[in-house]
């Protein structure tokens, strides 16, 4: 039985991603960067043009989270050439999972991820991948509670500084 409710986003909800996506980005990195690199990267790649880009792409979807009408996380996936390491036609790209600290262990994180396995299973994608940022323990323990294993890295631009985020892997 699911607890909270997920709904494919359109175009139409921009503002409403926009809000969940700077709320749980910021309250997931605030305290481990400065304020100008997050202002940097909340200016320039969760703004509304940004935002709306992404949703008229074909290739991606964002999903929101709702605990009756309180946005409480959103998920952005990315299939082929929408991808931004791999562009594997037989993957899917977790690019973007988020959940409100509030309702962190409450269980939406992994209704997000169960939504992610029904989309690619839907699509007969072999496996899932996405980056998580080597800092971030807690979401490492969560892919890797969910059969996730690290094969690769990448660096991932905030503002002015470059990051390490593993690349992990599930297939399915």
């Amino acid at each position: 039985m699911s607890l909270f409710v997920i709904e494919k986003v359109n175009e139409s909800e921009v503002e409403e991603l926009q809000s969940i996506s700077r709320q749980t980005f910021y309250e997931t990195y605030c305290s481990m960067n400065t304020k100008e690199n997050m202002d940097k990267y909340l200016n320039e790649n969760l703004s509304i043009p940004a935002l709306e880009k992404e949703l008229k792409n074909p290739n991606s979807a964002f999903f929101i989270i709702r605990d009756h009408d309180k946005n409480i996380g959103y998920l952005k996936l990315n299939m082929g050439p929408a991808q931004t390491d791999i562009k594997d036609a037989s993957a899917l790209e977790i690019e973007r999972i988020y959940v409100i600290k509030e309702y962190q262990g409450k269980k939406a994180g992994q209704q997000l991820y169960e939504k992610t396995i029904q989309v690619a299973k839907e699509k007969m994608l072999k496996y899932i991948w996405l980056g998580v940022w080597q800092e971030n323990p807690k979401a490492i323990q969560f892919y890797t509670k969910n059969g996730f294993e690290v094969f690769d890295q990448h660096v991932f631009k905030l503002g002015d500084e470059e990051q390490t985020d593993f690349l992990m892997r599930l297939f399915i």
